[in-house]
């Protein structure tokens, strides 16, 4: 009899999932041809037509508004991480360079604003960022931790004020079996309470776990080499392992912080 059970461990590789890529881009346009011919009709009389010719004009095309993103450098990106900040998108110190807190900060913000999640910044993320997108924490009192699982978003909130925002990747939904036992890769829904925490990696079946905070039974928050803007953990909430060393280093998630995931 098939055994499935709601509540799964962490891991890296085996809980990948593919990622999808789609990179924002300038359209131009094209007036098309306008050819004039001499008509003729024996039963009506028509203003006479301009000289025959064939004149063709095409509209000049707009100028292509520069996409920023991973590679990049130079004052534009430090700009790009200078207002991510501003806003909370945690990036690390804005050096000008497009590395990778950088497209997760970036991730984050197309998450808050319902964008697709490429990591590129075009018109419309430019746009979002312009404007001044960020997510909506719940909790209005003390230092909590609030998992998104819709926008698949980490806030770290101080008595309603949004301090932090970071991308995560949640529990992926799908089938897997662990050590004979089937399970489903869910991200547990509730209030919850940092209980334990180890300063390094942790080696477990499903793979590993750099510098987790656990929460309820196996399932942490913890740092990952690979944090893509979609859910693939086996249930766990992985951010990048530079910011999971942020988190330590300001010890924002200590023991008997509360955790709510929804």
């Amino acid at each position: 009899m098939l055994v499935i059970l709601l509540i799964g461990g962490c891991g890296t590789e085996s809980g990948r999932g593919p990622t999808s890529t789609a990179s924002e881009q300038s359209s131009t346009t094209t007036l098309a041809s306008t050819t004039t011919s001499t008509m003729t009709t024996s039963t009506t009389t028509t203003t006479p037509p301009p000289p025959s010719s064939t004149t063709t004009t095409t509209a000049p095309a707009p100028p292509i508004r520069r996409l920023l993103g991973p590679g990049d450098s130079g004052r534009a990106v430090l700009v790009l991480q200078q207002r991510l900040s501003s806003l909370g998108y945690w990036l690390g110190a804005p050096d000008g360079v497009f590395g990778d807190s950088t497209e997760q900060a970036v991730y984050a913000l197309q998450k808050a604003a319902g964008l697709v999640r490429d990591g590129i910044v075009g018109p419309a993320t430019q746009a979002a960022l312009a404007k001044g997108v960020v997510p909506q924490p719940r909790r209005a009192r003390g230092h909590v931790v609030e998992i998104d699982l819709q926008q698949d978003l980490l806030m770290i909130v101080n008595n309603g004020t949004l301090y932090a925002v970071l991308n995560t990747s949640t529990g992926g939904g799908y089938i897997y079996v662990d050590e004979g036992v089937t399970a489903v890769a869910n991200t547990p829904v509730g209030i919850f309470h940092v209980y334990r925490e180890v300063d390094g990696l942790v080696v477990d079946s499903l793979g590993e776990l750099w510098r987790p905070k656990y929460f309820d039974d196996g399932f942490a928050i913890h740092g990952d080499s690979y944090v893509p803007p979609e859910p693939v953990s086996h249930g766990c909430v992985r951010v990048s392992n530079e910011a999971i060393d942020w988190i330590w280093a300001e010890n924002l998630l200590p023991i008997g912080t509360e955790v709510w995931i929804y």
